[in-house]
C-alpha cells in the first residue's frame, strides 16, 4: 500500500520543515518583541515605526515576501546570506528571513497585548525608585507579559510551522514541494495528502499541548 514512497525522503522534507519552523520561530521571537517594545516606547519615531511594521508586513500575503526575498534580496540586490554558491542553502536563508519578517509582526502584538496586562501601577512604581524605561520594560513588564501571552504566542508558533509550506514557493526542499512532486509522480492523490495531513498533525498538535500545560502552569495569577 505504501509501496510508493520508496525513493522519497519523506523525513527529510519534514526535517527540513522542523528546521525551519524552529529558526524563524526564534528569530521572529526576537524580533517581535523589539517591535513591542517599540510600539509602547515613549520615543514617537519608534512607535510610528513598530506600527507601521506591523501594519504593512501583517497585510501582505506571505508568497509575496517569501518570493521578494529569493527574487528582491537575491536576484536583484544580490544579498546572498553567504551561500552565493549553494543554491539550496540560500533559499533555505532567505525562506527564514522571509518567514522571520512576516510572523513578527504576529509575535509583536501577541506581546503587546501581554504588556497591555500588566499593570500601570508597577511600571509606575518601578519609574518612581529610578528604574528606565528600558529597565522597567526589561525587568517588570516583559517577563510578566510573557507568562500571560504563551498562548497567543503557541498559535503563532502553530501557524508559522504551517506556513513553512510557502517556502516550496523558491524552491526549498520542504514537506510541501516534496508532497507535491509526490502527486505528480504518483496516482494516489488521497493517501499522499492524507501521509502529509498526518504529519502535519504530528508536528503541530503535541507543541500546541505542551505549550498549552506550560502556559497554565506560568500563568500569572492577578
Amino acid at each position: 500500500m505504501f509501496d510508493f514512497l520508496e525513493g522519497y525522503d519523506l523525513l527529510g522534507a519534514f526535517w527540513v520543515t522542523v528546521q525551519l519552523a524552529v529558526f524563524s520561530g526564534i528569530g521572529s521571537l526576537v524580533l517581535g518583541t523589539i517591535l513591542a517594545a517599540m510600539r509602547v516606547s515613549p520615543v514617537p519615531l519608534m512607535r510610528g515605526f513598530g506600527t507601521v511594521y506591523v501594519n504593512v508586513v501583517r497585510n501582505i500575503p506571505l508568497t509575496v515576501i517569501i518570493v521578494f526575498s529569493s527574487l528582491g534580496l537575491a536576484d536583484i540586490f544580490g544579498i546572498t546570506l553567504g551561500a552565493a554558491d549553494d543554491f539550496d542553502a540560500l533559499s533555505f536563508r532567505l525562506a527564514i528571513l522571509g518567514l522571520t519578517v512576516y510572523t513578527a509582526a504576529f509575535v509583536c502584538e501577541a506581546i503587546r497585548s501581554g504588556i497591555n496586562t500588566v499593570p500601570v501601577g508597577q511600571a509606575e512604581a518601578a519609574r518612581a525608585i529610578g528604574l528606565n524605561f528600558t529597565q522597567v520594560l526589561s525587568l517588570i513588564v516583559l517577563p510578566q507579559a510573557f507568562r500571560s501571552v504563551i498562548g497567543p504566542l503557541t498559535n503563532v508558533l502553530i501557524a508559522l510551522t504551517k506556513n513553512t509550506t510557502v517556502a516550496a514557493a523558491i524552491g526549498v526542499a520542504e514537506a510541501a514541494l516534496l508532497m507535491k512532486e509526490m502527486i505528480e509522480n504518483e496516482s494516489q492523490l488521497i493517501l499522499i495528502s492524507a501521509i502529509f495531513a498526518f504529519g502535519f498533525v504530528v508536528l503541530t498538535l503535541p507543541t500546541g499541548l505542551i505549550l498549552g500545560w506550560v502556559a497554565k502552569r506560568v500563568a500569572v495569577k492577578r
